[in-house]
């Protein structure tokens, strides 16, 4: 057994950092829409590719990309992803077209499926087994507060200087994270041969259909609708752009709670907190452009919307380690799931807003939440040894 020692808890902190910057540079766009687009001469629903194109590509690297780097060092692996996110984050900044942009950001979606499928596997081989729970809730929260914080703060340093410079910025930090990696990682050989069949078989548990399916409807709804949140915050709610940047730090920070609140009730009831995410997200959503034609109701239903998507990593990945039969293998396929929903979701919004409006695009999405919420309702709650 490997020798665990106190200074890995740094080699935890900097694979979460990793997790963080990368789920940010994904989501960034979201806040940076009007800007880019305005920039590049595009439709706001065609500057939405920004986020499709790295989730499409995030998706199928999640699964293939160990399996194609064999039994390279994971502490290698995981530096020279963070190293192609530099590249592609200062691509992103110097990009002189929308073509450009959207090359660059091919190089996001690699780095972002590739450490997110390994990050996971490597913290039991850092710290003490009673200890591993732990490691693996920093390193994750990585990802919820790259949703709830890192995209509103990358927002604002674009609102006050520009879209170009927040990119670079995220390339910066980057850099000095894989920097970090490679010095604080120790040696990670892998222990056995990823296989891509141990995948498939976990389609054989209800509980894993049941998340990954629900997790489809919802992530892929959520980002139909918020991938807009920009024009949607300003066109239905009338609020200037130079606001959204801190409305959006206030999303995520109600994300935050959400987020804290989850976690002590998922592990209880993780029925019904994962029923509550499609339910309450159809109620908010649906009726935002009637009730959120107002600043202040506006800015009321989306804290809600925040803190309700921000409970969705911990609620969904309870009800993983309830259900399935290999945590690693479905944590991995969530990943799959997880990032292809949002490059669909950002996609499908896209084109509802170029082809129809933002309303419609916020109903359609509402559609997708009823099917979730009607998925779940459908499913045994034995199945994660809760009651309804």
């Amino acid at each position: 057994m490997e020798q665990v020692e106190t200074p890995r808890w740094r080699a935890v902190v900097a694979v979460m950092m990793g997790i963080f910057l990368l789920v940010t540079a994904e989501q960034l766009p979201i806040g940076l829409l009007s800007q880019v687009a305005s920039s590049m001469g595009v439709t706001p629903g065609m500057a939405g590719l920004m986020v499709t194109v790295p989730g499409v590509v995030a998706a199928f690297s999640a699964p293939l990309l160990p399996v194609a780097v064999g039994r390279l060092d994971r502490r290698v692996m995981l530096t020279l992803l963070m190293a192609v996110m530099v590249v592609g984050s200062v691509l992103t900044a110097l990009a002189s077209s929308f073509v450009l942009l959207l090359a660059s950001r091919v190089l996001v979606g690699v780095s972002i499926g590739g450490f997110w499928a390994v990050a996971g596997s490597i913290a039991p081989r850092l710290v003490p087994a009673g200890q591993v729970s732990k490691a693996m809730t920093i390193i994750f929260g990585g990802v919820a507060a790259a949703s709830v914080l890192g995209v509103p703060l990358g927002t604002l340093l674009g609102d006050f200087s520009s879209w170009r410079v927040a990119f670079a910025t995220l390339g910066g930090l980057s850099l000095l994270t894989a920097a970090a990696l490679w010095v604080w990682l120790p040696p990670l050989p892998p222990r056995e041969p990823v296989r891509l069949a141990v995948l498939a078989e976990q389609f054989g548990s209800q509980g894993v259909r049941v998340a990954v399916l629900t997790t489809g409807f919802v992530v892929v709804g959520h980002f139909a609708a918020y991938t807009f949140i920009s024009p949607v915050l300003q066109d239905i709610s009338g609020i200037a752009q130079r606001h959204v940047g801190s409305l959006l730090l206030l999303y995520g920070a109600a994300g935050i709670l959400g987020n804290i609140a989850a976690g002590l009730y998922a592990g209880r009831h993780p029925y019904r907190a994962v029923l509550a995410i499609p339910c309450v997200l159809l109620l908010v959503v649906a009726a935002f452009p009637w009730l959120g034609v107002t600043p202040t109701s506006g800015v009321a239903l989306l804290m809600v919307w925040g803190a309700v998507f921000g409970s969705v990593s911990v609620s969904i990945q309870t009800w993983i380690l309830r259900t399935a039969p290999n945590t690693e293998a479905a944590t991995a396929l969530m990943a799959f799931t997880f990032n292809l929903s949002i490059g669909f979701g950002a996609m499908v919004g896209g084109r509802i807003v170029d082809g129809t409006s933002l309303p419609v695009a916020m109903w359609a999405a509402s559609g997708l939440f009823l099917l979730g919420t009607l998925l779940v309702l459908r499913t045994p709650s034995r199945i994660v040894g809760a009651r309804r």
